[in-house]
């Protein structure tokens, strides 16, 4: 992760095409499942054939309303569609339907936690709209044409748009995520990346520090990955301060992100509003929403990350930091839930989310719900006997780690890949048999600090003369010649006992 060069400060402001989980598009009555065949979900209407109109889909202004409530937005009681007058190749209207001065959700929030320190991103609005379809281009190259897919014309998304509050890469992936987490809790998008059911465009433009007037800003559009996000900003940032030191200027254009170059490149210039030709669409009436829809929807809406976070915090004594790592997803709070629920302590549950556990799915960039993990009967004896010091952490983390490369084929046979429950019996057997259990004996831990001590006069000579990571040291040769058995508590006691001595 790239500093900004001393002098400048960068600007950051995204916009995040959330693709909402309707069954059917926006304006007509068309499935949106992905993956048919081409222009097989494209129906009259989606082909813009004389005589049809749009009728607005009910769903999609729920799911709105919903993300209006979550953030503290206003939701609009009045709001209008508009004509976005652009060359769309791959909309048979000729423009798209979107909503401009007047969109459904204005304002709201969206917390974040970078590096331990929290900030808030101010969102400038929502607005509903229609997706358009896919300009196809392999395999056609040889006739010498384009193909169209008409599948995707008319998906419903909801556009949120933040105010320019980010001021690293670092911090735009951090809102990324956030905004992420929060529209698949809601279950309003199933934030599928690769599907492009979720991606962003960044407006970057730098300045110098104390400049108060924003500098020229650069779209890099559809961005469809959070390591391509941060990778596309830092380059563009780099691209932009280099360019105005060699005396050059940033001219305001849309560019596009290149992952096997690691580049941005132009891809046109950047339009304003002006060139658009907004107007309101004939066809569609002013969306009104009353109170009473927005109680309906707010009634129905789950227990939101922010209010579950501060429930766990008073519930199982959690620090704020713990407490907004384990709600930054729908499947990471329910699995705390259904672990602490099998008696667990919600202590030793949250040491393992958040590290080790949290360690692998990054490795991996994949989810806790994913298959690649542990079945959750497992992760529960573990953590349960590396709680009571059955095992010790060391080996309860070697475990889970060959667990995850699946290099324990003894447990796969066992059954437990599949998610199968394993008896307590079982378990306990498992540990004997892999020789897992720690060792509390204490006549042996006391003749492994005796070996520790006597091999080490070095280390004893600079703990007694006040040197505390001395100790540390010893600790880790106890546990180092235990094979990470020895219980921990008794060989820090034991150790500290024979040191004073």
């Amino acid at each position: 992760m790239s500093a900004t060069p001393i002098g400048w400060e960068v600007v950051i402001g995204l916009e995040t095409h959330t693709q909402l989980s309707c069954a059917s598009k926006i304006f007509s009555g068309s499935p949106t499942t992905f993956g048919a065949a081409p222009n097989t979900q494209a129906s009259v209407v989606d082909l813009a054939l004389p005589g049809t109109l749009p009728v607005l889909n009910r769903d999609a202004v729920e799911k709105a309303i919903m993300f209006g409530l979550a953030v503290g937005g206003t939701i609009a009681p009045y709001s209008v569609f508009a004509r976005k007058n652009y060359f769309y190749p791959d909309l048979p209207k000729g423009y798209q339907i979107s909503q401009f001065e007047w969109p459904v959700v204005v304002g709201g929030k969206v917390a974040i936690v970078l590096d331990g320190v929290e900030k808030t991103v101010q969102l400038t609005r929502a607005h509903l709209e229609e997706d358009a379809g896919k300009s196809l281009h392999e395999g056609l190259e040889t006739m010498g044409v384009s193909g169209i897919d008409l599948n995707r014309a008319g998906t419903p998304l909801l556009e949120i748009v933040t105010e320019p509050d980010m001021r690293s890469a670092a911090e735009a992936v951090a809102y990324a995520k956030a905004l992420h987490g929060l529209v698949t809790w809601l279950g309003i998008c199933d934030g599928n990346m690769q599907e492009g059911s979720f991606r962003c465009d960044a407006n970057v433009s730098v300045r110098p520090t104390g400049q108060k007037e924003y500098g020229t800003r650069c779209e890099i559009k559809n961005v469809n990955s959070f390591r391509f996000l941060e990778r596309a900003i830092e380059y563009e940032i780099r691209r932009q301060i280099e360019l105005i030191e060699d005396g050059g200027r940033v001219v305001q254009e849309t560019r596009l992100y290149d992952a096997d170059r690691d580049e941005t490149r132009s891809m046109r210039s950047k339009e304003d509003a002006m060139d658009y030709r907004y107007f309101p669409d004939p066809d569609l009436l002013p969306l009104v929403i009353d109170a009473a829809w927005i109680e309906r929807v707010k009634s129905a809406m789950p227990e939101l990350p922010a209010v579950m976070s501060k429930r766990f915090i008073s519930e199982h004594h959690l620090s704020s930091y713990d407490a907004h790592l384990l709600t930054a997803s729908k499947a990471t709070s329910t699995y705390f839930i259904n672990m602490v629920a099998t008696g667990v302590s919600a202590k030793t549950v949250t040491k393992w989310i958040n590290g080790e556990i949290a360690n692998f799915l990054n490795r991996e960039g994949i989810a806790i719900d994913d298959p690649q993990m542990p079945s959750k009967h497992l992760m529960m004896r573990l953590m349960a006997s590396e709680a009571r010091g059955e095992i010790t952490f060391a080996s309860a983390r070697n475990l889970f780690r060959s667990w995850c490369e699946q290099l324990d084929q003894q447990l796969i046979k066992l059954g437990e890949a599949i998610g199968q429950e394993i008896e307590q019996s079982q378990w306990q057997r498992y540990l004997d048999e892999k020789g897992l259990r720690s060792v509390s004996d204490i006549s042996t831990i006391e003749k492994i600090v005796d070996e520790v001590l006597a091999a080490n006069p070095k280390s004893v000579e600079e703990f007694k003369s006040g040197k505390e990571k001395a100790f540390q040291s010893l600790v880790g040769q106890v546990m180092k010649a235990s094979k990470g058995k020895a219980n921990p508590a008794q060989a820090n006691e034991i150790l500290k006992k024979k040191l004073s001595t």
